[in-house]
């Protein structure tokens, strides 16, 4: 559109100059955060509109006749006095600074501080611009955030005790006394955050006969626990009906193999020995049936240690016949036998989870061999100062348990 003649240009600048200013004036007095000047000594120089409606002040209320600090809280003005002043004064700026207002009607208003020393030409300070930002809204977010951590480390920690009472339901609370034998076994737990899958046991048969048993269910939490339990229970009855280790483990793998056989599919590794003290001597014969369970470590009186070879083992519950490996030895005074899960020979030599070598079955074997020969207790100490020297390295739990022939009825038990 084209201008007419009568219009004039200059007046037409004027007006848009104007607007400008009113403009200006209109953004500090109604901006969405508050503004004020103060002289150097904190005394209120100009205040806009919008602080003046969060305090329920009025203008004359404040400008010359209160100072910045005197609108804080008493832990606010002690703050300023120590820090926000100071370091206002040394580094000319200062932001971001969370404190408290208190309204005129006593409540408290807390906000975000910016500061900012407004210089002139020589360099030499004038006055102090502060914006502040209402922080209510982050503040309920950050009482919120807090209340949502302080409940779920609450959820975690009752978490932690069920998961503990579960894990020990799975264990027996005391392993059965064997006369002319100590035993010995530990847990070791790699996250409170989880039930793990690891179990064992020692109980009578028969007159003079006593089973033993220790496995691992794949996997962790409450479906893992259910295997575990079932796997307990059918073991120690299926070794009542036929203790023959063999048919107790075939028991267990068709329990298994029938239950679980569909689109979530369990299984477990398994060791059952079946104690007879020996006719012949002061020792125990035990023969061991494994279904894919680790190598059971013997510990010789002489000072040798080797494994007990059960090759071909398979994983119980995983096919419908599953070939299960056999051995029997004699325990002769001052042997020790060590079963353990395989969360030993799997942790990592570092203290980081992933980090380091496997320790493995050759480093295990080395252990033995430098352990013995030894006892039931001190074998299982010795496992558990190893791994608590793993750490974190250790990211399965871990189960041992550990048979010990005493060399003669005066040998001390530990």
């Amino acid at each position: 559109m084209s201008r007419t003649d009568d219009e004039d240009p200059v007046d037409e600048q004027a007006q848009f100059s104007a607007l400008l200013e009113d403009s200006a004036e209109d953004l500090y007095e109604h901006a969405p955060c508050g503004y004020l000047s103060t002289q150097l000594d904190g005394r209120i120089a100009k205040v806009n509109t919008t602080l003046l409606n969060w305090l329920g002040y009025e203008r004359d209320d404040l400008v010359g006749r209160r100072h910045f600090s005197d609108l804080l809280t008493v832990g606010g003005r002690l703050y300023h006095e120590t820090h926000f002043a100071p370091l206002l004064r040394m580094q000319g700026e200062i932001s971001g600074i969370a404190l408290e207002l208190r309204a005129a009607d006593g409540t408290r208003l807390p906000v975000l501080v910016t500061s900012t020393v407004k210089k002139n030409g020589d360099g030499q300070p004038l006055l102090i611009r502060t914006t502040l930002f209402d922080a209510r809204d982050r503040r309920a977010y950050e009482t919120e955030l807090l209340r949502a951590r302080e409940e779920s480390e609450r959820e975690r920690e009752r978490l932690k005790v069920l998961n503990a009472t579960l894990q020990a339901t799975l264990l027996p609370p005391a392993l059965t006394d064997v006369p002319g034998l100590d035993v010995a076994a530990h847990y070791h737990v790699a996250s409170v955050d989880d039930v793990g899958g690891d179990f064992y046991d020692l109980f009578p048969l028969a007159a003079g006969t006593w089973g033993l048993f220790l496995g691992d269910v794949c996997g962790k939490g409450a479906a893992a626990a259910a295997v575990t339990s079932l796997a307990r229970y059918t073991l120690r009855a299926a070794a009542v009906y036929d203790p023959d280790p063999a048919a107790v483990l075939g028991n267990l793998n068709t329990v298994l193999n029938h239950e679980y056989s569909g689109t979530d599919p369990r299984f477990c590794t398994v060791v059952f020995g079946l104690l007879t003290p020996d006719p012949a001597g002061d020792g125990f014969r035990i023969t061991l049936a494994s279904g894919g369970h680790p190598p059971t470590l013997l510990m010789r009186a002489d000072g040798t240690a080797d494994f007990l070879p059960t090759p071909g083992g398979q994983l119980i519950g995983a096919l419908p016949d599953a070939h299960i490996a056999t051995t029997s030895v004699l325990l002769a005074p001052g042997d020790s036998l060590l079963l353990h899960t395989d969360g030993l020979t799997e942790a990592h030599t570092h203290a980081r989870s992933g980090d380091g070598e496997r320790y493995g079955d050759d480093a295990l074997l080395a252990f033995g061999r430098a352990l013995a020969p030894t006892t039931a207790a001190h074998a299982v100490d010795a496992v558990r100062d190893l791994l608590d020297a793993f750490g974190s390295g250790v990211d399965d739990d871990t189960a041992v348990l550990a048979i010990h022939v005493p060399r003669s009825a005066g040998e001390e038990r530990q």
